[in-house]
């Protein structure tokens, strides 16, 4: 993607939303998603190699330096939440989108269970804590939106519970985005196949055990529970102020390249004049002489 084509996409940020209006936008999602993350009906892509992923993925985080930059700059307010499935992909699309960026602008925020104190709290008034302030990017690896799916089909929640929750969102998030925030919520969809191979994976990969626990695997049986939370979810929160995005994350490689391109244009950024940066002169040591103190090296097998 050329710069050119970078800038139309960012000239498509969200349009202002008629303060009369209060319908909700279409969601249209196929049974299961499409291998790949194609269209229902249109040929699969072919894998990407990893060359051409990485090379696509360099050229994105640094447009996310320069939407970096600019939020700084502009104290711009922006809010993106991950939902979907377990084994979706949520935090390893969080880990690429801010690896490269500074944790003092790019906030990835993932919260434990709820202490004792805040379950007596008002439902989403631990999450508001989180929201940006000025010149950050909230990143919410699940967010609120436990009560619309894993609480209700898990038994953490009333049923009651998750249908006045959803009865109270639209609200909430319209004042969010009055107020200035930039909101931006993704669904990553995963068929069942794909998921199974990846909680699998995590069995098997010493390095990914963390990632799975008890209740990954009740969720796991309970897949299509999930699909009818999230149907009643998208048909009470999906407004024209904070439409729901899908995307079918087969795919790994291509769901986080197009989130990333996605989330670039939902954003109004321009890239800031580049500094004049010019290297200082090489220290010089200027009589000084390490003294010999007894430090204690580490062993050095590589």
């Amino acid at each position: 993607m050329g710069k050119k084509h970078q800038r139309d996409m960012r000239s498509k940020a969200p349009q202002e939303v008629d303060e009369a209006s209060t319908s909700t936008t279409s969601v249209v999602l196929a049974e299961e998603p499409v291998a790949g993350g194609g269209a229902a009906g249109s040929p699969t892509p072919t894998k990407m190699k990893k060359k051409e992923y990485e090379k696509e993925m360099r050229r994105l985080q640094g447009e996310l330096v320069a939407m970096q930059e600019w939020v700084k700059a502009t104290g711009a307010k922006v809010c993106v939440v991950f939902e979907g499935l377990d084994s979706a992909g949520k935090g390893g699309t969080i880990r690429r989108i801010t690896e490269r960026t500074s944790p003092r602008v790019f906030k990835h925020i993932a919260l434990p269970t709820p202490t004792e104190r805040e379950k007596s709290q008002m439902y989403i008034q631990r999450y508001i804590a989180h929201f940006p302030a000025a010149g950050e990017v909230a990143i919410f690896d699940r967010s609120w939106y436990n009560r619309a799916g894993v609480e209700p089909v898990m038994g953490y929640c009333t049923p009651e519970q998750s249908t006045k929750f959803l009865e109270q969102v639209p609200a909430v998030e319209r004042a969010m985005v009055d107020n200035g925030i930039i909101l931006i919520k993704y669904w990553l969809n995963v068929s069942v196949d794909e998921q199974t191979r990846r909680l699998e994976d995590r069995i098997e990969d010493p390095r990914k055990i963390w990632k799975l626990s008890p209740t990954d695997l009740k969720s796991y049986s309970r897949h299509y529970e999930y699909c009818k939370a999230r149907d009643a979810m998208f048909a009470a929160t999906n407004t024209a102020w904070a439409p729901w995005y899908v995307v079918d994350n087969d795919d790994k490689k291509r769901g986080r390249l197009n989130i990333i391109s996605h989330l670039l244009s939902q954003v109004p950024y321009e890239p800031l004049p580049a500094p004049a940066v010019k290297m200082p002169k090489k220290p010089r040591p200027g009589g000084y002489v390490e003294p010999g103190l007894p430090v204690y090296p580490i062993p050095t097998p590589f």
